[in-house]
């Protein structure tokens, strides 16, 4: 087994080579407004780090938000176009699981949540009953309108570092996603049969730029 993971749906690009037991190489950068220009150099360190080549791969994984739009997307293109010229697998993980099981191996057993930042006052989440298993589906909400038995939970992720009087039971790590836990993520799910969801993008709300209202076409009928 050889995977090839990034994640792009936070301000953390990050890329990893998983070869089904440990991370042979593994990059991050944090900069929510370059994913498109620092996504595939970053493929290119993991690989060159590694000393392995893309036809080695088996398969890809990829984060599949929730997240914003636009740098979303830029991860979910990439992976597919990986495993349309590579032949091989492309696998979604929901990019809340990658945090989760980072927050696993830094001793957080569980249940906890974790939330990311989701522009507009708002965080992405989902409450976990332990690091490999979620109990609710990734939802898109306000964190005061969050439920009190969710947010008085030990909590991780950019989201909840930023509402501090919501998330009272913060821990610091994981503070980014990490490509290397997503790529475990996957390397478990493969080793026990459970599903990945589709590598297709998990915005859970309509995007920040649309079509202004009263948009008058510029051609002639």
């Amino acid at each position: 087994m050889l995977l090839l993971a990034f994640d792009t749906a936070t301000p953390a690009v990050t890329a990893a080579l998983h070869d089904g037991e440990r991370v042979l190489a593994e990059s991050t950068v944090v900069d929510a407004r370059r994913h498109g220009e620092l996504l595939v150099p970053a493929v290119d360190r993991v690989m060159s780090t590694a000393g392995r080549a893309l036809t080695d791969l088996t398969g890809v994984v990829v984060g599949v938000g929730p997240g914003p739009y636009t740098g979303l997307r830029v991860g979910l293109v990439t992976a597919a176009a990986f495993g349309d010229a590579l032949g091989v697998p492309v696998h979604g993980v929901c990019t809340l699981d990658g945090l989760a099981w980072a927050a696993g191996e830094a001793g957080l057993e569980g249940p906890f949540t974790v939330a990311t930042d989701a522009r507009r006052k708002e965080v992405y989440w989902a409450r976990y009953d332990r690091p490999a298993q979620r109990a609710t589906e990734p939802a898109v909400d306000r964190p005061a309108d969050l439920p009190a038995d969710v947010v008085s939970l030990p909590s991780v992720g950019a989201g909840a570092e930023l509402y501090p009087q919501v998330f009272t039971d913060h821990r610091p790590s994981p503070a980014h996603q990490s490509a290397g836990a997503l790529a475990a993520v996957a390397a478990h799910r493969l080793a026990t049969g459970e599903p990945f969801e589709p590598a297709l993008p998990l915005y859970l709300r309509r995007p920040d730029a649309q079509v202004p209202a009263g948009y008058k076409a510029v051609l002639p009928t």
